[in-house]
């Protein structure tokens, strides 16, 4: 039955706004929650871990990366402009505020040999990775 109610269109357009109301209570609401996640891409090359994050209008300054054990955590703030006193705004989508975000990582890396580069409001940490112990076969002799 449910699956059937998820056809119409009318009840996927209520869904769509009940999370759009939802998100906007929470999000002014003065929840404890962050106020944004930068959205974040996790790639594997042979030798290393690459995430990729984009934290526009970020300072590198205010950006804090730390590993414990195999979570990686980024977090920072993302600091408003200056409120401009005669200025009416009409529109306003932008997130500020701070964030945190933490991944668990897929594969065991090298934490004294992380680097991280800020460029472009695109964070990129690259984690060389460990490499897996290889299996050594041990001949039995028969005596």
């Amino acid at each position: 039955m449910p699956s059937e109610i998820m056809k119409f269109p009318s009840f996927s357009i209520f869904k769509d706004e009940m999370n759009k109301l939802l998100d906007n209570f929470f999000e002014k609401g003065g929840s404890s929650r962050a106020n944004w996640l930068p959205p974040m891409d996790i790639s594997e090359t042979t030798e290393n871990l690459i995430i990729k994050a984009e934290v526009p209008g970020v300072e590198s300054k205010d950006i804090d990366i730390s590993i414990t054990g195999n979570t990686l955590t980024i977090k920072g703030e993302k600091k408003s402009e200056k409120e401009e006193k005669n200025k009416n705004y009409h529109f306003v989508e932008r997130k500020y505020g701070v964030f945190s975000r933490a991944v668990t990582l897929p594969v065991s890396v090298k934490t004294d040999q992380i680097k991280a580069e800020y460029k472009n409001g695109i964070l990129e940490i690259s984690l060389p990775k460990i490499e897996k112990s290889q299996v050594k076969k041990i001949p039995v002799k028969i005596s």
